[in-house]
């Protein structure tokens, strides 16, 4: 999906740019398809998760899976990550620091009541790729959260969500500049 709009927005862009040039092809600096295409890679510690883990990490696969300005990467050891996520007894959350950078906490709470711990952990790692909560809503809308009820299982960003993450990482048009606001902690 995301290739055929990338490569819509190419050829009209080259449509333009040939229009512009009187019909002579100009060639793009070097690097510059790479740099358009690239994503925004954040790392992502779930060495504090603990039962938790492998929701963790199928949570930043299905956001992996589903957008293409940003990948969620497992941190190697002594790696500095953009995310911490932890378990804890309370009710899940997310407190994001900055766009791409926080913690989030896989509450049991929540998990002792029912919810899905996958939708979980891809519900709190959207807040960090600055969703909102959207609530009340339905189990199709992954930022909807508890307001789905317990059999909602759904990890999976609706159509909506996905664009918002592609814009909020800068992937949202073809040819725009990344947004000033995204940073990458890198070791």
């Amino acid at each position: 999906m995301y290739v055929r709009t990338l490569a819509g927005g190419l050829a009209a862009a080259l449509v333009v740019s040939l229009s512009l040039t009187g019909g002579q092809a100009v060639a793009a600096p070097p690097g510059a398809k790479d740099a358009t295409l690239a994503p925004r890679v954040l790392i992502y510690d779930a060495g504090g998760s603990a039962e938790f883990r492998s929701a963790v990490d199928r949570g930043a696969a299905i956001w992996n899976e589903s957008v293409d300005a940003v990948e969620l990467r497992p941190a190697a050891a002594g790696q500095r990550a953009n995310i911490r996520v932890l378990a804890d007894n309370g009710w899940p959350r997310a407190l994001p620091t900055t766009l791409g950078n926080g913690t989030v906490y896989i509450g049991r709470q929540a998990v002792d009541q029912g919810y899905d711990t996958i939708r979980i952990s891809a519900h709190e790692l959207g807040h960090i790729l600055g969703l909102p909560d959207r609530k009340p809503g339905p189990c199709s809308s992954l930022m909807s959260g508890s307001s789905a009820g317990t059999a909602c299982t759904n990890p999976y960003p609706n159509a909506a969500e996905k664009t918002e993450v592609e814009e909020n990482f800068g992937g949202g048009l073809v040819g725009r500049a990344p947004a000033a606001r995204t940073e990458v902690i890198m070791d």
